[in-house]
């Protein structure tokens, strides 16, 4: 004889048969084995009830109905018996008097609250790690007044290389192995990638990051026209509308800027059109990397150590091209202890904000992380302007201002103009651009 279990029955059960009517009324307590019911009170249905053969999960109460026989009892007493929560003496809580189901109610109240908070929480770290990386990237270059924005590009890269490999080969990520297939292919993609983070360097050096934020919003406009020409998408008229307030604002932004630099905005107008260029260029890229990758797929930690580790190569030919090694030797910095840490630190920022954005994606999606962007740029503008001390004036303010809000609604715009697509999927993935 198997081993027998008390269970309680909290259900109301009608079944018409062809021999009659079953019933089984609100409580039960019965004694059964796992391989059968004998309720006392219909024990002439024991036979068709034994066909039933449930098995009892003892977490959730829920019946496993895998064995099923032809029976009309049998079928209507298996409808009825889904219905039922069984409850077993093993589950009754002694100390407190609380049945299994209020045990339940309380784990999956609590199931929510973990989902919910680890949302909030990517979002505050992609929220921290991007907003850091800007501010810490301004710091070395206009606080230390470091003139090697290359050098500072390759030591970042290269924690990112040293990183993202440790982690690998601890198998703590996974990754596609570098193939000179995939080298090839990726490579003209890369060098958009360095001169985009160049171009970042150079300009946040004379600019202030909140102009750099505003005019970065340019991007979107030659993104928007560059998807016309090259992929033929059309944009509705409120996308076209939030791009005309950015033109605005930028234009603006940099009439009325008191700290206006020539270098600055020429090397921040170059950037705008690398970024875009590498992210209409990413789109096509990466369709050709999956098909000469092993596993058909490129993921991001692929896509970190592919750029980042093509970066270092084309990085140091740069360093003597730009000779920024004579700067290098004579530079009092690099004997001082906290300008490497602040160094360091950003190429930490710099990979964070690679997981980061990964971790907050996984959690929402791409429209509230695109949207999370935008929002992003307003503490960013604050920041810069307070830390750095930027003298501007009210103007120059109501034009940032007009141009952070330019950027949500551009954000806004594009969430609609996806949700009524019905082939916007491809473009509904969010693009990981670095945001340095």
């Amino acid at each position: 004889m198997g081993s027998r279990k008390r269970l309680f029955f909290l259900s109301h059960i009608s079944s018409e048969t062809e021999t009659g009517k079953i019933k089984y009324w609100e409580t039960w307590c019965v004694d059964a084995s796992l391989d059968s019911l004998d309720p006392h009170s219909e024990r002439n249905h024991a036979d068709n009830l034994n066909m039933v053969s449930p098995k009892f999960h003892e977490p959730n109460g829920v019946l496993d109905q895998g064995h099923q026989a032809s029976s009309p009892v049998r079928r209507d007493v298996n409808r009825s018996l889904s219905g039922v929560k069984f409850l077993e003496d093993d589950d009754m809580d002694l100390e407190d008097g609380k049945l299994e189901k209020d045990r339940n109610k309380t784990v999956r109240s609590n199931k929510v609250i973990p989902i919910q908070n680890q949302a909030l929480l990517a979002g505050l770290a992609y929220c921290l790690s991007s907003c850091s990386m800007i501010l810490v990237n301004k710091f070395v270059l206009s606080g230390y007044d470091f003139n090697a924005g290359i050098s500072l590009m390759l030591y970042q890269n290269f924690i990112s290389v040293v990183i993202v490999s440790i982690l690998s080969s601890m198998g703590l990520i996974s990754r596609e192995p570098l193939t000179w297939r995939l080298i090839k292919v990726w490579l003209p993609v890369n060098v958009i990638f360095v001169g985009m983070l160049l171009t970042s360097m150079f300009s946040l050096k004379y600019i202030n990051v909140a102009m750099v934020t505003v005019l970065k919003n340019v991007t979107n406009v030659i993104t928007a026209v560059g998807e016309m020409y090259l992929f033929k998408k059309h944009h509705d008229s409120r996308v076209w509308a939030a791009l005309f307030l950015m033109i605005i604002s930028a234009v603006s932004g940099g009439i009325t800027d008191l700290s206006f630099h020539a270098i600055g905005y020429a090397w921040q107008i170059i950037n705008c059109f690398l970024t875009a260029s590498y992210s209409l260029t990413l789109r096509r890229v990466m369709d050709t990397a999956k098909q000469v990758t092993k596993s058909g797929n490129l993921n991001e930690f692929s896509m970190v150590l592919l750029n980042n580790t093509l970066s270092l190569p084309l990085g140091i030919l740069l360093i003597f091209v730009f000779n920024e090694v004579d700067y290098l030797y004579t530079t009092p910095l690099l004997r001082r202890p906290d300008f490497w840490l602040v160094t360091t630190l950003s190429g930490f920022l710099g990979l964070a904000i690679s997981f980061t954005s990964m971790w907050f994606l996984h959690q929402t999606g791409a429209t509230t992380y695109s949207l999370m962007g935008s929002l992003n740029k307003i503490p960013l503008s604050v920041a810069g302007i307070v830390l750095f001390k930027v003298p501007t004036s009210l103007e120059n303010s109501a034009s940032i201002f007009f141009g952070l809000v330019a950027g949500v609604f551009f954000a806004r715009a594009k969430m609609r103009e996806k949700s009524q697509s019905f082939h916007g999927m491809e473009d509904g993935k969010a693009k990981l651009v670095p945001d340095r």
